[in-house]
């Protein structure tokens, strides 16, 4: 019986970047009655994938990524695959950089965010802009991409106070 609480443990825990990622979605996609919100929320989800794919990749792979984003394109009526394309690549980006984060301050990481932030921004305007084939103001995005960076580091403080809880120093997890 340790055996199987062992592995219900583990597969828990492997599955629990993929819940916080969903729980970060549905928060984001929550309507909040406020004028013009929708068109300047944060991208919460933007956050929870920098996030894991900094720290726990192996958890939160490419596919898991692309599925998000699919799932945030269902929910906010956007085209289907901008924010999958979006995050999608942001995951790669990140990867591809994960070395050079690790080890680095919080104001490293944040102004590595800030960069992410807008060029995530710019690039769903981009795509916007051509599935439309008419230009769009890209203010709202402007200010979604600021309000972004600007609740980054408490969205941080959360993610990482609950990775410590459920991943603690010492003990592994693998698939």
């Amino acid at each position: 019986m340790d055996g199987l609480w062992q592995r219900l443990d583990t597969a828990a825990r492997n599955l629990f970047p993929l819940g916080l990622a969903l729980t970060a979605l549905l928060v984001g996609a929550m309507p909040l009655y406020l004028p013009g919100y929708g068109m300047v929320a944060p991208n919460l989800t933007l956050m929870v994938v920098f996030y894991w794919a900094i720290y726990r990749p192996d958890l939160f792979p490419a596919a898991v990524a692309f599925a998000i984003g699919l799932v945030q394109d269902a929910l906010m009526g956007t085209p289907m695959g901008l924010n999958a394309l979006v995050l999608l690549a942001v995951y790669g980006v990140v990867t591809t950089q994960r070395r050079f984060f690790q080890g680095k301050s919080f104001a490293v990481i944040w102004s590595a965010f800030l960069f992410v932030a807008f060029a995530a921004g710019f690039l769903g305007w981009l795509v916007m802009v051509a599935f439309g084939a008419a230009l769009i103001d890209p203010m709202p995005g402007i200010f979604a991409a600021l309000l972004t960076i600007v609740i980054y580091p408490l969205v941080t403080w959360l993610l990482a106070r609950i990775h410590h809880a459920v991943f603690p120093v010492g003990v592994h997890v693998s698939r």
